[in-house]
């Protein structure tokens, strides 16, 4: 089973604990990272536009990857979310089968 890292930016630390905390607990993800503060610079209708955001990836299996997706559309404030999806291409095969391993569908 293929395993992706998800980035994910959001608006501030308690939008990105929510995300991560919702992810991780209906099990689409099986960790989540919140690596804190970013300074964001981007086109946003038609105006260069500044701003300070949170980044947070998450860990999930290709079988839950567009729920996960789809999940984080609902419950965030953006309107058009950076969600992107990563593939792994290697790594501790205890730890990819721990992924794989906690987001299985129940």
């Amino acid at each position: 089973m293929e395993t992706y890292f998800v980035y994910v930016t959001a608006e501030d630390s308690d939008e990105a604990r929510s995300i991560a905390r919702t992810m991780v607990e209906e099990r689409l993800a099986a960790c989540a990272n919140i690596l804190g503060s970013i300074q964001s610079v981007y086109w946003w209708e038609g105006k260069l536009c500044e701003g300070e955001e949170v980044s947070l990836v998450l860990k999930t299996s290709s079988v839950r990857k567009n729920e996960l997706i789809a999940r984080i559309r609902e419950i965030h404030s953006y309107e058009t979310p950076c969600i992107v999806c990563l593939p792994v291409a290697g790594g501790n095969p205890d730890f990819l089968n721990w992924i794989s391993a906690e987001t299985k569908p129940v």
